[in-house]
């Protein structure tokens, strides 16, 4: 999401939205995490079962990092004295967010694999990056001059767009869109993506953070987005007037991108969350630092490689969390901040029932290492002398006009593979990432970049976001007194971003139900909180 700014003319700033958000999702992480106090993996609770003020979270993530960090904040500001113990089945903390070494090679710079985008309206993640002296790269100003950006609908290019640098480039671009889409598409569009930016920039004032939600149906009436969740993308974008072919061209290329989802299956808000991508940033060298930072923050206790397999009440009426060694350990709270039907996690089956299913996009996603600095022209139906963009997304529409179908939902060359100290290699190869709802076969691989000149592959399939349909109804945030939700609202957005404002709402609630406490204590009526929600740099949590 973006916050305003100055823009290049509107049509042409769309394209850049869309060519931004190629660079979204993706998955590695650090083979060792020093700050994680040391324990054995599933033998972890083999310790003094006396019930204290102790609060279990469950997923290391966004959400579950995030939400160590905002009841550290409590601690600081306030002398709450509870302990924080992270559960994560994986070795490593980041959740989606991870990274991969091109070759295997520590030396050669990471590549994102998952959730690899951050941007400037994303308030906390940003926040996060100044706070703990990470260092972002901005997409924007690493655009390539001669990059170019088509639109691929499985058998022709529907829309070809330059880099847009330079007063000519950005023109030439411009009049491209008009002439196929008309002036009123991208300007009307914009303005809704403004609108719906500016609503959700509310939920990071005082008045979110004082009074949180307990249901993500009140949070999204709140936001006036009811209507909208409740509509495809394509039939809210139809009913205001946008050109359909607009809407099925270039809105669905990031909806696929993004989400990997069509415009007439995704909810409004999370396909205008897509073309959001103003200020793409992400942190140098994975964005998993951010949730290291979190967890190094609140002095939590880490239990990695270690699988929850049930959440239950006790005799004395605490939560006993069990693992997979069979171990367990009381809490006086538990936030599941993973997708509970992802976990098998057992809950009692009142609650377990209150919790819809909640299917997921199954991705996958391919990086590769090649001496081509282009694809093959033949696979797109050109000529040997014509270039194919270095940025290839596509739309569902030839589909729905009975064509073959796109074969990939993107595919992005992000540059040469550098190395970390910047001495040259001795060999140029280019870094390629395919999303794709099949796997892609090394043969297809030959034949898109050359026999010989694919010499690295790496392939994840990984539950990648929510199948995001339209809905009126969302999971219970609260199951129990004590248990808390924080991915129910994952349905209605999902980004690493709302994790943490999930999981700051979480906790909000979890500090005022268990301790009469709060992240950030304000009187709303007070003419100095007053003031500082009428501030555009204040962040509830952050600041206090």
């Amino acid at each position: 999401m973006s916050l305003s700014r100055r823009r290049p003319p509107l049509a042409m700033h769309f394209l850049t939205f869309v060519a931004l958000a190629t660079l979204s999702t993706a998955f590695q992480f650090p083979s060792w995490i020093p700050f994680v106090n040391s324990v054995d993996p599933q033998s972890i609770l083999k310790l003094p079962q006396i019930p204290t003020d102790r609060i279990a979270i469950v997923g290391a993530g966004a959400a579950g990092s995030s939400a160590a960090f905002w009841i550290s904040k409590a601690k600081e500001r306030y002398g709450l004295d509870v302990e924080i113990d992270i559960y994560d089945k994986s070795s490593l903390i980041g959740g989606r967010s991870t990274v991969v070494h091109p070759h295997e090679d520590s030396s050669l710079v990471p590549m994102e694999l998952g959730a690899s985008i951050f941007v400037r309206a994303n308030k906390n993640l940003w926040r996060a990056t100044h706070e703990f002296n990470l260092t972002r790269v901005d997409f924007e100003d690493a655009e390539v001059q001669d990059d170019e950006t088509g639109i691929w609908d499985g058998e022709e290019f529907v829309l070809r767009v330059g880099s847009g640098k330079g007063w000519v480039g950005s023109w030439w671009n411009t009049l491209k869109v008009v002439w196929r889409y008309g002036f009123r598409a991208p300007t009307k569009t914009q303005a809704i993506v403004d609108e719906m930016i500016k609503r959700f920039v509310t939920l990071y004032g005082p008045s979110f953070g004082v009074s949180p939600w307990t249901n993500v149906t009140a949070v999204a009436s709140q936001l006036e987005w009811t209507n909208m969740v409740a509509q495809t993308a394509s039939e809210y974008l139809d009913a205001q007037g946008v050109d359909r072919r607009f809407t099925r061209e270039l809105v669905e290329a990031a909806t696929r991108v993004n989400y990997g989802q069509d415009v007439d299956k995704i909810h409004t808000i999370e396909g205008l969350v897509s073309m959001a991508a103003s200020g793409a940033s992400s942190v140098a060298g994975g964005n998993l630092q951010i949730f290291e930072k979190f967890v190094e923050h609140s002095k939590a206790t880490v239990h990695l490689n270690t699988t929850v397999t049930a959440i239950e009440r006790d005799t004395t009426n605490h939560w006993l969390l069990r693992t997979s060694s069979g171990d367990s350990r009381q809490y006086r709270a538990v936030i599941l901040a993973a997708p509970f039907h992802s976990t098998s996690i057992s809950l009692p089956p009142t609650l377990a029932s209150s919790i819809p299913e909640q299917p997921y996009v199954k991705l996958h996603v391919t990086l590769l290492a090649t001496t081509s600095s282009t694809s093959n022209s033949a696979r797109f139906g050109l000529q040997a002398k014509d270039k194919v963009p270095r940025t290839v997304l596509t739309t569902a529409e030839g589909i729905r006009q009975g064509k073959k179908a796109p074969e990939f939902n993107s595919m992005t060359f992000h540059g040469k593979i550098g190395r970390k100290d910047g001495e040259e290699r001795d060999v140029e190869e280019h870094l390629v990432k395919v999303f794709s709802d099949e796997k892609v076969e090394d043969d297809w691989l030959e034949e898109m970049f050359g026999k010989g000149q694919v010499t690295w592959t790496y392939r994840r399939l990984f539950e990648a976001y929510p199948v995001l349909p339209p809905t009126t109804t969302f999971p219970p945030i609260k199951l129990d007194e004590g248990l808390y939700y924080v991915n129910a609202f994952e349905p209605l957005i999902s980004t690493m971003e709302t994790e943490t404002i999930a999981s700051r709402n979480v906790i909000s609630l979890l500090l005022n139900d268990l301790y009469n406490s709060a992240i950030c204590k304000l009187d709303l009526e007070d003419e100095e909180t007053i003031q500082k929600a009428a501030d555009p740099n204040y962040v509830y949590g952050w600041d206090c």
